[in-house]
């Protein structure tokens, strides 16, 4: 039925059959609007009327009272889906329900959609949020004063009105209860009642997390949290210091801008239904945040668009010196990454993960940081993508001062080749230097100093 596709593109589609994108249907009939919001909460696609489900074509009237038709069932549903006479558009405010409940694409079915499933569809479109909803069970006698107290300081709000009163112009209290929001800010014990408060911060001695130096697993609400974090980072990052003109400057190996934001980032934008813990990672060469929780949006638009999961806790963040202005945080990582002179990196999976390598290569035991590591950050590490492979190859060489491209390109499984183009690029960029040749040289620094 579909006027705008060619007659190539039908026999095309006549074809391959039924499948994910393609429905056809014999005629018109009660189940269209279960079709229309099957592919609306799926991928899109396209229904044929007139085709018998062997792809026999047999015809249909195109007139404009089914036209009409068919435009009104796709207004009723709820809510309402953009069509092309007959081509379904994927729906930007999943998920779709019709008369007959919820359906979803699935191959060459339409099939009703779980529990679980229409739930989950809320939770990425952001109709249902975690931190927006009541925690029913919860007993006033762990309310923590103090946290509340400390809240109401760091946010510069008066204390001499009535604590529900304030709780409710927080929007953290309605009539019938307190949110999840305030018991991550304000309970005693948060994981009492929010499985996934706490948040994990451990210390590797090498960079493949085997070696373990220390470990503490933390609950102490948003802010307890996010300073915990911050501090347990810091104490483990070198600083150089550098004495001139009676004045000393601080050249730190990864800029506590940038993790102090991750920290934020990963803590208000956890996705807490899923009952995990946010992990802080120190590693020999890097530091890795990994927040539990899918992009909002398609990763093409990562770094242009902001949209927060937990909007309550942002905003509650937002009136304190933690957090700024809701959107920037990722920006702010990168600015401070490339002032500082370090590699950094975004990582999308079922998780967020936010990796900043060392700034430094080592002398001896020294830990002077090498000015030449980290230039031009963004011309050598893509700004959007995974791990780097090229600061990989140079965290290898840091480690292992006689490693040879063929040993590099085991450990991270490409080709020799591949790897002798990376190494030729850190060369280029002066971060690396070969010392002697053969079986006995050394990689050194670009001014002819061998890591050690």
């Amino acid at each position: 039925m579909n006027n705008s596709l060619s007659k190539q593109n039908l026999n095309d589609s006549l074809q391959l059959g039924e499948g994910q994108y393609i429905e056809f249907k014999e005629s018109f009939d009660k189940s269209f609007a279960k079709e229309l919001v099957a592919f609306a909460n799926a991928s899109g696609g396209i229904i044929y009327l007139g085709v018998t489900d062997s792809g026999t074509i047999k015809g249909v009237s195109v007139t404009n009272r089914l036209k009409s038709q068919i435009q009104d069932i796709a207004h009723n549903c709820d809510p309402s889906i953009i069509i092309v006479l007959s081509e379904i558009k994927e729906g930007n405010n999943k998920p779709y329900s019709c008369s007959s409940g919820f359906f979803m694409r699935m191959g060459a079915n339409s099939q009703k959609m779980s529990r679980d499933e229409i739930l989950e569809q809320a939770i990425k479109s952001g109709k249902v949020r975690f931190d927006e909803k009541l925690c029913t069970d919860f007993d006033w006698k762990d309310f923590d004063n103090e946290k509340f107290d400390y809240y109401l300081k760091l946010a510069g709000i008066s204390n001499n009105r009535p604590k529900e009163e304030i709780l409710k112009n927080l929007r953290v209290l309605t009539e019938e209860g307190i949110t999840n929001a305030g018991i991550l800010y304000f309970a005693k014990d948060p994981y009492k009642y929010v499985i996934s408060s706490k948040i994990r911060c451990i210390h590797f001695n090498d960079d493949k997390r085997i070696d373990i130096l220390d470990k503490k697993v933390i609950d102490r609400g948003i802010i307890g949290n996010i300073e915990f974090a911050v501090a347990y980072i810091k104490e483990r990052v070198p600083i150089r210091y550098e004495i001139k003109e009676l004045k000393r400057k601080e050249y730190p190996e990864y800029p506590i801008e940038a993790y102090r934001e991750a920290i934020v980032n990963a803590i208000i934008h956890f996705d807490y239904f899923l009952g995990d813990t946010i992990a802080i990672e120190k590693l020999k060469s890097s530091i890795i945040i990994n927040n539990k929780g899918e992009l909002l949006f398609p990763e093409k638009d990562f770094g242009k668009r902001s949209e927060a999961r937990n909007r309550l806790m942002a905003d509650l963040l937002t009136r304190t010196n933690f957090m700024e202005k809701a959107g920037t945080g990722i920006q702010r990582v990168t600015d401070a990454c490339k002032t500082n002179r370090n590699n950094y990196s975004f990582d999308f999976t079922d998780a967020f993960w936010i990796t900043i390598h060392s700034n430094k290569l080592i002398e001896g035991n020294t830990g002077n940081v090498n000015d030449n590591v980290g230039d031009n950050v963004g011309d050598n590490v893509g700004d959007n993508v995974g791990y780097s492979r090229l600061s990989r190859v140079l965290e290898l060489i840091i480690e292992n001062n006689q490693i040879s491209a063929k040993q590099i390109s085991e450990i991270l499984k490409v080709t020799s080749r591949t790897i002798e183009r990376d190494i030729e690029k850190l060369k280029q960029q002066k971060k690396i230097k070969r010392i002697g040749s053969g079986k006995s040289g050394r990689w050194g620094r670009s001014d002819e100093e061998v890591i050690t």
